[in-house]
């Protein structure tokens, strides 16, 4: 039994999924910290649009560990459109409100739209690049 445990070969793990995984716990802990800082208080992302880009992080997770890379690369894809979208959306629905006077974009924000960039290229880089070579 020891030596057939002994004779697996692990495959090396593609650097898109490294880049995936970041990208998902940069999304799920930007998520709920505040996406609006005021004078007056912060607006927590938990309670509008951050729990959406959760659910999308919870749904990039699953590319990060699928060993299929082309699903891999669609839920990167599907993660990295709600997590640059909603927080693009968010600063310039506050923009049209208020201006630019009197608030800030949160640490939240700025962490979520990050981590879509990072899954966008996480889907890139799954898409075209050959999978590692295990022989190497």
């Amino acid at each position: 039994m020891a030596s057939t445990a002994a004779n697996r070969v692990r495959r090396p793990v593609h650097p898109g999924r490294k880049r995936l995984a970041l990208a998902v716990a940069m999304v799920a802990f930007g998520s709920f910290l505040p996406w609006v800082q005021t004078a007056v208080g912060n607006l927590s992302g938990g309670n509008g649009p951050g729990l959406w880009t959760f659910y999308g992080a919870m749904f990039g997770l699953a590319g990060a560990l699928l060993p299929m890379r082309r699903l891999g690369a669609f839920q990167a894809t599907v993660l990295s459109v709600v997590a640059v979208v909603l927080p693009a959306w968010q600063m310039v629905r506050m923009l049209r409100l208020v201006g630019t006077e009197g608030w800030l974009p949160g640490p939240g924000a700025v962490l979520v739209l990050g981590g879509g960039v990072l899954a966008g290229v996480a889907a890139w880089q799954l898409w075209h690049a050959p999978a590692a070579d295990p022989a190497a």
